[in-house]
């Protein structure tokens, strides 16, 4: 599903192993003996990049639609959370996790908010799904859609967390092993949409199911008879459940391999362009950013230091950080 030349009888077609030159061999169609594509590649010029990359102008570009909108607008946003001593446990000062954080994120568009561990994403995105409410002391704003998620209440804030969701980083942890799969998505519905009854629920859960690429039996089975790619497409199912706008995806790929990496990522691409989502995507990895983010924000010890459309930031990145980032990638060019 990520090949640009991808021909229809590769589906049902097993390659052969040819080799191209004393050094080298392939197993694609594309190289077949009598193949007539245009699109065959020279093997001194294949770059190893990531492979997320590939059919990136064809997949974002002429099907997305240009976003306009400010969805979410985080202003001057801080997190800091209570240093405790002593036998009571008393507050002794504070540690700054984010220190003045500010980017807007556009309806149906990615922000990738990229940096090493540590500097903050992770706290960002979960200060803004008001998940430290009782854990730390949140300042600033985070409007969504003009609301401001620290100041609403409890019945005002429930009703915002079907605008707004989450997809965590581990999917061996974020899944209660005792529930089946049915019962993790329908949890959502039952506490934000009451108006669905038990057949419905039913109804929109199996479509859900189809959509992620999931069986349908699939829901009625448990997280540990599942792999780590297909328990991340039930954490992507169990964010879509209630059909928000805002989706944090918390390194969603970081504890798969790389060919389910390439995967999660296209499914995504694939669920924003179909749902017109917007995806704040926190990662430490900036070598998927291009192929899924509109815009980048590089953050580093709690603040950001640089911040642009990902075109510019990633071609001509302005700060040592964020060209230090970009060295970190791995290359490898193939040379005859």
């Amino acid at each position: 599903p990520r090949c640009a030349s991808v021909m229809a009888h590769c589906a049902n077609t097993v390659p052969t192993l040819d080799a191209l030159t004393p050094t080298h061999s392939v197993r694609c169609l594309l190289y077949a003996k009598g193949a007539s594509h245009a699109a065959v590649v020279p093997v001194t010029t294949v770059r190893a990049e990531p492979a997320l990359r590939q059919a990136q102008d064809d997949r974002k570009t002429p099907l997305r639609a240009e976003p306009v909108e400010a969805l979410l607008e985080v202003k001057d946003l801080r997190v800091r959370f209570p240093i405790r001593k002593g036998f009571f446990q008393r507050t002794a000062g504070y540690f700054d996790a984010v220190a003045g954080v500010s980017f807007d994120i556009r309806a149906g568009s990615t922000l990738a908010l990229v940096g090493e561990s540590g500097c903050g994403k992770t706290t960002t995105g979960k200060a803004i799904v008001q998940l430290l409410r009782t854990q730390a002391v949140i300042e600033g704003q985070a409007l969504l859609q003009g609301r401001n998620l620290f100041d609403l209440g409890d019945e005002a804030l429930k009703a915002a967390r079907r605008d707004i969701q989450i997809i965590f980083q581990d999917p061996y942890a974020s899944l209660d092993p005792r529930m089946r799969v049915f019962e993790i998505l329908e949890e959502g519905l039952v506490a934000l949409r009451p108006e669905m009854d038990a057949a419905a629920r039913r109804a929109h859960l199996e479509r859900l199911a189809d959509q992620v690429g999931l069986r349908r039996e699939s829901l009625d089975r448990y997280p540990h008879e599942f792999s780590g790619g297909q328990r991340q497409r039930i954490a992507i199912a169990r964010a879509l459940a209630v059909q928000p706008k805002l989706i944090v995806c918390d390194e969603p790929t970081s504890a798969l391999d790389v060919s389910v990496q390439a995967q999660i990522l296209n499914l995504l691409e694939t669920l924003q362009r179909e749902l017109g989502l917007s995806y704040l995507f926190i990662t430490h990895n900036i070598g998927v950013v291009e192929y899924i983010a509109d815009e980048v924000a590089v953050m580093q010890a709690g603040r950001i230091v640089e911040q642009g459309v990902s075109e510019q930031v990633l071609g001509s990145p302005a700060h040592t950080y964020t060209r230090t980032l970009l060295a970190a990638v791995p290359r490898l060019q193939a040379t005859v």
